[in-house]
């Protein structure tokens, strides 16, 4: 096929392997789109259970997929004793700690951990930030979350006292002997306690699909215009 002197002869090879190439990246694109629609569903879910009235939580096992990221409320009295520091918190550009102490449900032998919120570090990193946990029987309002949260450590066994870099449940569990609940509450409401409670929402990760998608196709694209050039060859007339 020739079109104003330029002349198409693609080679079969090249036509097999471009048009493999071009249904493999659209393919991967349009499962990165199927995970960022999956994705910013839940978070519609989510947000929507996270405006619906709080819930009690009881003091009997409950299921992670009930309660995260409702609002809910736990009446009890808080455990200092068990009062942990995650290190490496960042406000505002400033170091310091999440402040998590355990809340016993009721009478029972039952536990939720509350985030109670952030403190800054200490120039002396030896000297832990003052932050005691309301005496007597108290009534924590917050949104519930995974208790487990996980950044880099260099070790699995890195606790040292009440500073941890993670807060990994079956650990606290084994540590504290402690009977607990799978979530745990981010604490909203104030009690004057000196500790900044400003939740950052949590991200939904559609966007990250969507670039990934974005990134597919334009290699789909990429693979179809180096198919067209190495396909098209000028016409040269021929010399009398």
């Amino acid at each position: 096929m020739t079109i104003l002197g330029w002349q198409f002869t693609p080679r079969l090879w090249s036509t097999i392997a471009a048009t493999a190439g071009i249904v493999i990246f659209i393919q991967l694109g349009n499962w990165q789109l199927s995970r960022a629609e999956e994705k910013e569903s839940r978070q519609e879910r989510l947000d929507l259970l996270s405006r619906e009235p709080a819930v009690a939580v009881p003091d009997i096992p409950v299921r992670i997929e009930d309660f995260q990221y409702r609002q809910v409320e736990a009446r009890g009295e808080y455990v200092p004793l068990h009062t942990i520091y995650l290190d490496n918190k960042i406000f505002q550009g400033m170091a310091g700690y999440q402040v998590i102490t355990p809340l016993r449900i009721g009478k029972s032998s039952m536990h939720i951990l509350v985030n109670r919120g952030w403190a800054p570090a200490n120039r002396d990193r030896n000297k832990l930030p003052e932050a005691p946990a309301p005496n007597g029987e108290v009534i924590v309002s917050g949104l519930a979350t995974i208790a487990t949260q996980k950044t880099l450590e260099l070790s699995a066994d890195v606790v040292a006292g009440k500073v941890w870099e993670n807060l990994d449940l079956e650990r606290y569990r084994r540590a504290t002997g402690l009977m607990l609940q799978p979530v745990m509450i981010l604490q909203k409401n104030d009690v004057k306690d000196g500790l900044v409670r400003q939740w950052v929402r949590p991200d939904s990760g559609a966007a990250k699909n969507l670039g990934y998608a974005f990134q597919w196709f334009a290699m789909a694209l990429a693979v179809l215009i180096i198919y067209l050039v190495l396909s098209v060859k000028r016409n040269r007339p021929k010399e009398k």
